[in-house]
Parts: C-alpha cells; structure tokens; sequence
C-alpha cells in the first residue's frame, strides 16, 4: 500500500513537471504591482527640503506623496488645495532649520503658533498681517507689508528699505507703494524661483488700528490736537478691519503690529503722500511696453555707481510697468504665480481691479499709489526730551510703572535675516525649491544712519 502511494506521488511530480514545462510562467513585468498614473503638469516631486533634512514620515491616513502637487503648481494656479493652512504648514515645517544657540538670535514662531495664528484671524474680521522680505529681481531686495481687509484678502505695500527702527536715526520716514490686493493664504508663503527671486516671513502676527491725530511741527508727526481724531473713535465696536476700511479711505492711518520679530508696542503712520499719488483713485493704464529681466550679459569693466542724491531717490521701488531696452522675457514654463508679478499687465482682469484670481479689491486700492511711512515715536513709548545743549532727543518712558519703548533694531537685509518661521536665509529658501544661480539687482543697503 505504501509503495503504491509512493508511485502515485512520483507521478503526480512528473505530471506538474511537463506542465510548467508547457506553460511557463508570465513574465516578471507583467506581475508587478501596477504604478501611480503619471500627474502631468502638476507631477509630483519631494521638495528639496525634504529629501535634505529627512522630516517625520506621513502616516497611513495622509495624503500619498504622489499625489501632493507641488509649491510651484499651487502659486500657478495650476493646482487646487482645500486647505492652505494645512499645505504650507507642513512645507515650513519641513524646511525648518534648527535653532542656533547665538548672543543674538532672532525670535521664532512655532509651526503650531503659526498656524494658530492664521487660524483664528480666518474670517471677515480678521486682522493678520505679514512682512515678508523680498529679493526681486527687478525691483531688487524690499520689504512687502500685507495688511488682512477681508476673510480672503489683504492689501499690500512694497516698503524699500523695510521698517525703520531706530528713533534716533535721521531717516526714520519711508515710501511705501501699493501692489496688488492678494489672496490671504499668500500670507503663508516661503518660496523663490529664478523671476521673482525669493519671498521670506520677516515678521507675521496681528495688527490693531489706532486712532490717527494730525501731525504738527512741535510733535515731529506723532502728536496733535485732539480735534482732529478719527471718526471711529465714536463707534468703539467696531472691529480693527473696519477700522482700517475708514482710515484707507482718507489716506491716513496709524498701525500697533503685534508681531513675533518687531517689539511691542511698536507703531507706525501712514498718510497718502499727495505730490507722488500718481493715480489718484483711478487704476493706471496699460503700458506700453513690460519691464522685464534683462539678459545676461559677458562680464566687463566695473562700472562705477553714482550715489543717491536725496532720500526720495533711496526708498524708490523700481515699477514693474516702467519701459526698458532690450528687454529679456523668461521662459513661460519656469512661471508662477508670484512670477506674473511681472508678467501681470497681460491679465485685464487683474489690472483693471488691482486683485490677483480669488482676491476681492473691496477697499479700492490703487496700484503703484505711494504712501508716506514713518515711525510712530510717542505711540511707541518714546518721549521728546532736551538735552544739555537744547538738543531734542528720544527717550523711552516710563507709564503705569512699565518702561516703555524699545532697543534700536536695524532691517540689515537678505545675507542677515533668517525667517521667523523657519530660521532659513533667503539662500537657504532658494536653494530649497531648487533656485541656483540666481542674479539679483545689486545696490541695497540698510539704513543705519
């Protein structure tokens, strides 16, 4: 009996043998797992930062990579997200340095105070602003500050040399010009590319509107007369918003920043300069022709520079609507949104309304209309006193038993400034997205005197 199971067995072998024999196995291509469809334009790729600086890895309930479009197809417009918050959060936080243990460093906005901080200004009400620090490579290295008017909308002001703050210094005035009204999510945004240079948090956090006095010749623009308050001091409940809707309307507003890098208390004025207001309130026409990068050109003699001859000539934002020879158009596919910043002329929409795609211009800000900036001294903790030779200088004040004002701060620029979000130069940023050999306009310097 056990021989004959045995020969059945055998059998059994040499009948599976000829099979497979017969019919061999399909190839090897045709049993792998099948791949994720290729995405197209919006074809996925780990950021710089992530491949570098190895962050946490996602877990079994997020989003698979390959189907996360990157930072450059959202800003295009190319691209849909439901949660912006979500989506630049964990781009900083992974492109985050570590803090340095320095004499000096510069303060730091968590991730989850960063996004606790959008969060809570997510609605028509809202008061968040954004400084972010930008090196373009036409207008070259300035400062844009982003005021929230709406739940998706903010205005915005291109300030040159950025914020004054040192109440000693001669220059403590700035032009500011009005850019585009841009969507609030902007306010979230790191990134950089080869025609827009690159964009860094300076400083973010909540603004409060404070009533504006007239300025006079004995208080050096922070004081005035009583007379001349704003009109809301008469409808104390109306929101900080609001606020800034009336005061944008006669051209003279006074700001409080609550921020994470600027220290407390710390004010600002601003007043329609009338002799520059180019426009009015009309948007400018179409120009005739775009301003555009120019090419590179073979390296020649160095070509001596000419100083500026006055502080108007200093602050001035090169426009990006102004004419120039021998203009230079980048390639189309290298273009984002924040690169339509040169190429925005061509959209109608946008220039007739001064509002990027999303973005509500309900305030009616007028594009390249320029303001007059200036530190708010006394609302700031500041106090005019006299000298041994008569001489009027700023002192910080004691009031309710608390010293007021602060320690002179200088804005010293690109090679300087880390992010308060994520602690990286603005090298760090473009070698993050992948931006190498980048040629900035040269010639900005801090105001230090």
């Amino acid at each position: 009996m056990k021989r004959g199971s045995a020969l059945s067995t055998e059998n059994d072998s040499k009948f599976q043998l000829q099979k497979q024999q017969c019919n061999p196995p399909p190839p090897a291509t045709l049993v792998a797992p099948i791949s994720p469809p290729l995405l197209g334009r919006i074809r996925a790729r780990k950021p710089p930062s992530q491949e570098k600086h190895n962050p946490p890895k996602r877990g079994d309930d997020e989003t698979p990579t390959y189907l996360i479009p990157n930072l450059a197809a959202i800003e295009a417009g190319e691209s849909q997200i439901h949660n912006h918050l979500s989506y630049f959060s964990q781009h900083l936080e992974a492109a985050s340095r570590p803090l340095l243990s320095t004499s000096n460093p510069t303060p730091r906005l968590s991730i989850a105070d960063f996004r606790e901080l959008y969060r809570r200004n997510q609605h028509a009400t809202g008061r968040h602003f954004v400084i972010h620090q930008h090196d373009h490579p036409v207008a070259g290295v300035h400062y844009d500050l982003r005021l929230q008017i709406s739940e998706s909308s903010s205005i915005s002001f291109a300030i040159m040399y950025g914020l004054p703050g040192n109440v000693g210094s001669r220059r403590l005035s700035r032009n500011a010009t009005e850019t585009r009204v841009h969507n609030l999510w902007n306010h979230l945004i790191e990134a950089a590319s080869h025609s827009t240079g690159s964009l860094l948090i300076w400083d973010t956090g909540e603004y409060s509107v404070l009533p504006y006095r007239q300025p006079t010749k004995e208080t050096d623009d922070e004081l005035s007369s009583d007379s001349d308050c704003d009109s809301f001091q008469s409808r104390p409940q109306i929101s900080d918003s609001e606020k800034l809707h009336d005061a944008f309307q006669r051209g003279k507003i006074r700001l409080r920043l609550h921020g994470t890098r600027l220290p407390p208390g710390y004010t600002i004025g601003l007043r329609i300069d009338k002799s520059n207001s180019r426009y009015g309130h009309v948007q400018p026409k179409k120009p005739l022709r775009k301003r555009r990068r120019i090419a590179p050109r073979k390296p020649g003699p160095a070509k001596v520079e000419t100083p500026p001859t006055s502080d108007a000539e200093l602050d001035r934002i090169p426009r990006l609507d102004d004419t120039m020879p021998d203009l230079y158009t980048p390639p189309e596919a290298d273009a984002s949104a924040l690169e339509r910043e040169i190429a925005e002329q061509e959209d109608e929409e946008v220039r007739r309304t001064n509002a990027y795609p999303g973005a509500g211009n309900t305030i009616n800000s007028i594009h390249q209309r320029t303001w007059y900036l200036y530190l708010d001294r006394h609302s700031s903790g500041f106090a005019a006193r006299r000298d041994s030779t008569s001489k009027k200088v700023w002192k910080r004040r004691w009031e309710d038993g608390r010293l007021g004002g602060f320690d002179p701060f200088f804005v010293t620029g690109r090679d300087v400034e880390t992010s308060v979000v994520t602690g990286r130069l603005a090298d760090e940023v473009m070698h993050d997205e992948g931006v190498h050999r980048y040629v900035g306009r040269k010639g900005w310097r801090a105001v230090t005197e």
